[in-house]
């Protein structure tokens, strides 16, 4: 069976549907060296405005503003000055989801993902419904997981910083 691209319906439930649904997927990226599919096996969920983790609880800005569009776009930023880090948006329009990709198989760290990727600021804003260089497929079965709470965001204070919205596949 060949695999099909995620659609609409797909992302545009809750993150904390999408995240756990995302390691069962493969995220598929076109560039000048061919097709390259890699399994997801981490994910972290951040859940809108009331999620004092996520960058949208600041409110809509220039940086954030593709978190408030219908689910299926990518979300980059860079921390630290050197790395990218690239989100799934999730949820309808004008609420704010996204699901951090932090590992695919082979491969552990958002940063290294979008390394690996050749991922940078241009892909922000990229419909992954439409996009002939990147892309999810939706995988032929759930994959067991374990939850722990997020990474580095201790800022956040609690419940947030404790919520389980870490997805990780067994």
């Amino acid at each position: 069976m060949t695999p099909l691209r995620c659609t609409e319906t797909f992302f545009s439930r809750d993150v904390l549907e999408v995240a756990p649904a995302l390691l069962s997927s493969c995220l598929v990226r076109k560039d000048e060296n061919g097709l390259k599919r890699f399994r997801i096996t981490e994910v972290e969920a951040y859940r809108g405005k009331e999620d004092l983790a996520c960058h949208a609880s600041r409110g809509k800005t220039s940086r954030t503003r593709v978190m408030y569009l219908q689910g299926g776009y990518l979300y980059i930023y860079l921390i630290y000055g050197m790395y990218w880090m690239m989100n799934i948006v999730t949820g309808r329009k004008d609420e704010p989801q996204a699901a951090l990709i932090r590992g695919m198989e082979g491969i552990s760290g958002p940063g290294r993902v979008t390394r690996h990727l050749r991922i940078d600021k241009s892909f922000s804003g990229e419909n992954l419904l439409i996009s002939d260089r990147i892309w999810i497929e939706s995988g032929s079965a759930e994959v067991p997981y374990k939850t722990t709470p997020r990474i580095g965001i201790d800022y956040a204070g609690e419940p947030w910083k404790s919520m389980p919205w870490r997805f990780l596949a067994l």
